[in-house]
């Protein structure tokens, strides 16, 4: 035998932590699948005051009984503590204006790219029978942003395997160049490469089409690398030509089933309310989040049933176990709620306190830096916590929508010793891009040069990682000709 120090944690505890880290529309759909399962469990609105069940009435005749006749029920089978109307659900969150609910915006349907392409390919005259089995598996085949990757050979085995159609991959090109001429143009290629040829040759006459071509087929390396000068020499044009050919090629679709992709809009369903009301800076959370929950009348109903029988069956004790399950799986749930709504107002309270002069304005320059451990530390909370609460959470402010995960950032010191957000640096280096010449674009040393010219000691190193953040590529693939 050995002593062991474990950290473990409850079946209740777990359940709060899956439910923090949900956002609303999580939320939701996992109050849906609790309702679902656990009838004991009801949505419904909280009974009138003074409706409350009530338990059987005993009259002293039957009270006689009991003290002459022993019932059967286990030590462990007391059912009292079940009848109560206690469900739990006082949170004051719940008494929110209905209109700080927000509904996710309805989306208009979409034809899908597979039904736009099995159309074309049914009202197809050069198709036989064979060959529209074979199109229609290499239609399945492409992929959302409308490019087959899977190689001609795979999709052999796949039609001997699935369909026992015996082809090979000469059979299938001449296939595959049929369907590539359906439309949206590009469709169906294998490549970057392809697509754009394939949307070119479909063009109409062009002045610059066969130089455009040509540039596709032999130097493409090239032209996303950007090296205008090698361009220009092995292709013998001057900068003009070559800025006629690439405006041609940037106007070609790169992902031509994107168009058609049945995808639906991500809309953002804030989880917080932050509005300023009479010089106070007011936080509420979405309606939605703090759901009307209580227990089933009619369990607490079947339990009072089983509590005034005399004797009881076997069959009897276990349904009462069962109840006995559901109803404490409900309460653990409706407690998880409240605690969940406690921990989001705490947490969003404490940012917008450290983040006040942000919520009042709506300037991204105001933003303080802070971190995880600056909120945990205010609420006496673990930083997995915070972060679980920051996680796909949104807070709808006065000024737009924004995500919680914004508001935290390191700090950074000037050289007046003042402490500034990283996202201020960030805003600054978007500017200095916007504003560059794109014929020399800023290399990341003039970059860094310029910010150390406004006071933020910074290195090359950050500047590179802050522009990759930002998703600003390189000098040289910034360069436009």
């Amino acid at each position: 035998m050995n002593q062991k120090l474990l950290q473990k944690l409850s079946p209740q505890q777990i359940q709060f932590i899956q439910l923090l880290q949900l956002n609303l529309t999580e939320l939701e759909a996992r109050l849906e699948e609790e309702l679902a399962e656990n009838p004991a469990l009801e949505a419904e609105p909280e009974d009138p005051p003074g409706d409350e069940f009530d338990a059987p009435a005993e009259t002293p005749a039957d009270e006689a009984d009991k003290e002459d006749e022993t019932r059967d029920w286990d030590e462990d089978m007391d059912i009292n503590q079940y009848l109560t109307d206690d469900d739990g659900n006082d949170s004051y969150y719940n008494s929110y204006d209905p209109d700080n609910e927000r509904d996710d915006i309805p989306y208009a349907g979409a034809q899908t790219l597979f039904s736009l392409l099995e159309a074309q390919l049914n009202v197809s005259a050069s198709f036989n029978e064979r060959d529209t089995a074979i199109a229609r598996h290499l239609i399945g085949m492409i992929e959302d942003d409308g490019y087959i990757r899977r190689p001609l050979k795979s999709i052999a085995y796949d039609l001997m395997f699935l369909s026992g159609i015996t082809t090979d991959e000469t059979e299938l090109e001449a296939i595959l160049k049929r369907i590539q001429v359906f439309d949206p143009p590009g469709i169906a290629a294998r490549s970057l490469e392809e697509c754009l040829l394939i949307q070119l040759r479909r063009m109409p006459p062009h002045p610059y089409k066969e130089l455009a071509i040509k540039i596709i087929s032999k130097y493409i390396t090239q032209l996303g690398n950007k090296h205008y000068d090698k361009l220009m020499r092995s292709l013998k044009v001057e900068a003009d030509e070559l800025r006629s050919a690439i405006d041609l090629i940037t106007r070609l679709n790169p992902k031509p089933g994107e168009s058609q992709a049945e995808a639906k809009t991500q809309y953002v369903n804030p989880d917080f309310v932050v509005t300023e009301m009479e010089g106070d800076l007011v936080v509420s959370l979405n309606s939605k989040n703090a759901p009307e929950l209580k227990i089933s009348r009619s369990y607490r109903e079947t339990l009072a049933g089983f509590q005034a029988a005399k004797k009881v069956t076997n069959e009897q004790k276990a349904q009462v176990q069962f109840i006995k399950q559901k109803l404490d799986s409900a309460k653990w749930f409706i407690d998880a709620i409240k605690q969940r709504q406690n921990t989001l107002m705490q947490v969003m309270q404490t940012i917008v306190k450290l983040q006040a002069p942000f919520f009042r304005t709506g300037d991204m320059s105001k933003l303080q830096p802070m971190i995880l451990k600056d909120v945990a530390d205010r609420i006496h909370m673990d930083i997995s916590t915070i972060s679980r609460v920051a996680s796909s959470k949104y807070v709808q402010t006065d000024h737009g929508i924004y995500s919680l995960k914004e508001f935290f950032s390191e700090g950074i010191t000037t050289d007046d010793g003042s402490e500034v957000s990283n996202i201020e640096v960030k805003e600054k280096l978007k500017e200095f891009v916007l504003q560059e010449d794109k014929d020399k674009p800023l290399t990341d040393d003039e970059l860094t040069d310029m910010m150390k010219d406004l006071g933020y000691n910074i290195a090359r190193r950050t500047i590179a990682k802050y522009r990759e953040q930002l998703n600003i590529p390189v000098a040289r693939l910034r360069k436009v000709l």
